[in-house]
């Protein structure tokens, strides 16, 4: 059962899509002449956003589902930031390795791609994760709403972005550099939403931190893994 919101403001919906730097433009993947072909007999594959890892590779375990079964491959977190490059790094490693699947899950929700991805995930018939992102695939569509309608100015975290707090997001934005930036980039949130896979009193500790280093508000809600659990059984039939 989620646990109980640690500090609330009054809001209505999520403003999406600034989560992290300002995106540039998606650009989308060169479209491809060749449609990738499937190997029946072959293992399923999760192709999937770095930050993630830690996540899916538990449910693998928790799932029993055997390394043979289910092929783990992972493009680096950092895209998080750079989701314009996200749909050529998936269009060119299944146009490489694709053949070698009998079908093909990607781990990423839309991620600011702007539809670029799910073309490429036509022309290699593969799937993706509901929704636009993570956070609502971790907290499900239900709780999400309730969390942005409550606040517009919700920022999200995860366990991996608390662990990475200072890579992915302080030094990623420039703020250790350009602490003056920090009211650009997070004078319009008002609560930090953690969104935790894991009940960590460690990452705990670190989401407050972080939040009072961005001036908002501590939110805290275990959500585990959500739909994500849901995918990944999927990949074996489990």
């Amino acid at each position: 059962m989620d646990e109980p919101a640690v500090r609330r403001t009054g809001g209505r919906q999520a403003r999406l899509g600034r989560r992290a730097r300002p995106q540039e433009a998606s650009a989308a993947a060169a479209e491809s002449l060749v449609t990738t072909s499937a190997n029946p007999e072959g293992p399923a594959l999760v192709l999937a956003c770095g930050a993630l890892a830690n996540e899916i590779i538990a449910l693998r375990e928790q799932l029993g589902i055997a390394d043979d079964v289910m092929v783990l491959h992972c493009l680096p977190a950092e895209l998080h930031n750079r989701p314009g490059q996200i749909a050529p790094r998936v269009d060119a490693f299944l146009t490489e390795h694709r053949h070698k699947y009998s079908r093909v899950l990607i781990g990423y929700g839309d991620c600011g791609t702007g539809g670029a991805l799910d073309k490429v995930l036509e022309r290699h018939d593969a799937d993706r994760l509901p929704h636009a992102h993570c956070y609502e695939f971790f907290a499900r569509t239900p709780l999400f709403n309730q969390i942005t309608e409550a606040e517009i100015g919700s920022y999200f975290v995860t366990d991996f972005l608390v662990r990475h707090f200072d890579r992915l997001v302080w030094e990623g934005l420039g703020l250790d550099t350009r602490p003056d930036m920090l009211e650009t980039y997070f004078g319009n949130y008002r609560d930090l939403v953690y969104l935790a896979q894991t009940d960590t009193p460690l990452l705990q500790t670190k989401a407050q931190e972080a939040a009072k280093r961005l001036g908002l508000n501590y939110v805290y809600r275990k959500v585990g893994y959500g739909d994500l659990a849901d995918a990944i059984r999927g990949t074996s039939h489990v």
